[in-house]
């Protein structure tokens, strides 16, 4: 007896083919081809880089969504201050969906971001890479003023950390809008209670100037993170695959060295990310004087809590930080080997 039915396949002509299993049954299939130039444009290192990094940041931030629901409510003061409670409330409050309630803005945030850091990372690490290959043979870039020439000393840069630096500037820089769209509907709701008349309100007071606003302390908060997120991470890997022998991690090994170096950045820049939020939340309530800097909020708490305050939440915001690390370096490893199997190479030292 024949049977059919219908799917889908990405292999060339356009167009409907049948396709027999060899067991009197045939199947009908309408096939698509992608044009050769977006087969060529996804097949690109750098495009495969920052497809990953979306990909990695939009499914790290769906899977731990409900995590940021309760935890959101805790923060706040809303309903249990237990997780299994907070949890028991949400379901029987909205349902399955309440635990994914407000992820829109968050995955208008996260993807853009995460393909940009991490495509940035790539692509300056490996442009470091060879750079420095370049300047051994060559005895590096030189300088010469009048008389004087003398050699810049590059070569003791690190790849890593030079792709860690840039990956959080140029986020940063580019993604920033999107922060600051997030901080307002997570602390004013009543003032922007929706992500268009947010947009519409920022721009309107402020202008472009508005979107940008706290930059100057971001910039200096992510510095340092981000440098010692990346270097801790491809140190780790790299070393522990010399020891072990191996061409590269697994999945769970992933996981947990990505957890691991996300604690170690968190960790050594929180306070700096304490006192940017004292600003921000500062600044929406009219509580700083003009013009607020990051020395200011970082004495201001050590003069009221001492070196406690400057670590204030860390607890809370460690139990975010690990999961996430970790999951969005294993979905992201995933994506490239899935998008570049023909050129994985052996992991080493950059």
């Amino acid at each position: 007896m024949e049977s059919q039915a219908i799917g889908f396949r990405f292999c060339p002509p356009v167009g409907r083919r049948e396709f027999h299993d060899g067991k009197g049954n045939k199947y009908h299939f309408l096939h698509l081809t992608l044009p050769n130039v977006f087969q060529d444009f996804m097949s690109s290192r750098e495009v495969a880089e920052f497809f990953s990094g979306a990909m990695a940041g939009a499914m790290t931030k769906f899977v731990l969504a409900p995590l940021e629901t309760i935890r959101t409510r805790m923060v706040v003061g809303v309903g249990s201050k237990h997780i299994c409670g907070s949890f028991m409330q949400v379901m029987e409050e909205r349902g399955w969906r309440g635990l994914w309630a407000g992820n829109t803005i968050n995955m208008v945030r996260i993807v853009p971001t995460q393909a940009i850091e991490l495509g940035t990372f790539e692509c300056v690490k490996r442009a470091m890479s060879l750079a420095q290959e370049r300047w051994a043979l060559s005895g590096g870039p030189k300088v010469e003023i009048g008389i004087v020439k003398f050699n810049l000393p590059f070569t003791w840069i690190s790849p890593i950390a030079a792709g860690g630096a840039a990956a959080g500037i140029v986020s940063t820089l580019v993604c920033h809008p999107l922060e600051v769209l997030k901080d307002r509907l997570t602390v004013s709701p009543e003032t922007y209670p929706s992500l268009s008349i947010a947009v519409h309100k920022i721009y309107k007071d402020g202008g472009m100037r508005a979107l940008y606003a706290g930059i100057a302390p971001t910039l200096i908060g992510m510095l340092p993170y981000s440098t010692c997120y990346y270097f801790m991470y491809e140190t780790m890997k790299t070393s522990y695959c010399r020891a072990k022998n191996k061409d590269s991690l697994s999945r769970a090994e992933m996981l947990v060295f990505g957890a691991l170096s996300g604690l170690t950045a968190s960790t050594i820049s929180y306070p700096l990310e304490v006192a940017r939020k004292r600003l921000m939340v500062g600044v929406l309530q009219g509580k700083c004087p003009p013009p607020p800097h990051m020395v200011a909020a970082l004495s201001e708490i050590m003069r009221e809590e001492g070196v406690v305050g400057l670590f204030r939440g860390w607890r809370a915001s460690s139990l975010k930080v690990m999961p996430s690390s970790g999951i969005t370096w294993m979905f992201y490893e995933a994506w490239k080997d899935l998008l570049l199997p023909q050129k994985k190479k052996k992991h080493h030292t950059s």
